[in-house]
């Protein structure tokens, strides 16, 4: 039986956006890529992510943006190693400059592509950042951060926390180029290192 990777995608994408494919491209007979559509609610989200977990004892967790919100506090909760790609670890920020009704940038498995952001979602939100940083991982968790981010800035945030940052030549959302470049050699990496922690 192939083990585990879960991605968990940013906040306006879903289970079947570019990164997400491009992993499941990249490992494709090695290992099983679980891309699944979160909620829109971050409680919600979370206790999702920690289902899976425990569902699928995952030996990676891979994030990007929002997802990588969610991922580190899984790390933290689970003892699994992630990869956090351009964490946005203050979404109050972000949702407040973007009140209103939305829709997903990617198709979700449910159909539903219509999402509303106002107050409750952001007071949501900030309870649970407000506590993200309690427990911290024992796990191995690395940081990779696009040179061209325009959205996210939290680099600085993230070393205050953990220790290994890596950069990449792309924006806030990586390319498949970019995912099968940057970001798999150093899952690749991580993948290798858990491995000999368990000889």
């Amino acid at each position: 039986m192939m083990k585990t990777i879960i991605f968990l995608h940013g906040f306006f994408a879903s289970g079947s956006c570019v990164p997400a494919i491009a992993l499941k491209e990249a490992f494709e007979g090695e290992y099983n890529v679980l891309t699944p559509d979160l909620p829109l609610h971050p409680h919600d989200a979370l206790a999702y992510v920690l289902k899976l977990c425990d569902m699928y004892d995952p030996v990676l967790l891979v994030g990007n943006s929002c997802g990588s919100f969610y991922a580190q506090m899984a790390s933290a909760l689970w003892g699994i190693p992630v990869l956090l790609s351009n964490p946005y670890f203050i979404m109050t920020e972000f949702l407040k400059e973007r009140m209103g009704r939305h829709q997903y940038k990617s198709p979700r498995s449910d159909g539903k592509q219509d999402f509303v952001i106002n107050d409750n979602l952001i007071e949501e939100f900030e309870g649970l950042q407000s506590v993200q940083f309690n427990r911290h991982s024992k796990a191995i968790v690395w940081g990779i951060f696009g040179d061209n981010d325009l959205i996210a800035h939290f680099e600085p945030l993230f070393l205050e926390h953990y220790e290994v940052s890596h950069h990449f030549p792309g924006a806030h959302t990586p390319t498949a180029d970019e995912i099968k470049t940057y970001h798999v050699p150093l899952i690749r990496q991580m993948l290798s290192l858990i491995g000999q922690a368990h000889i």
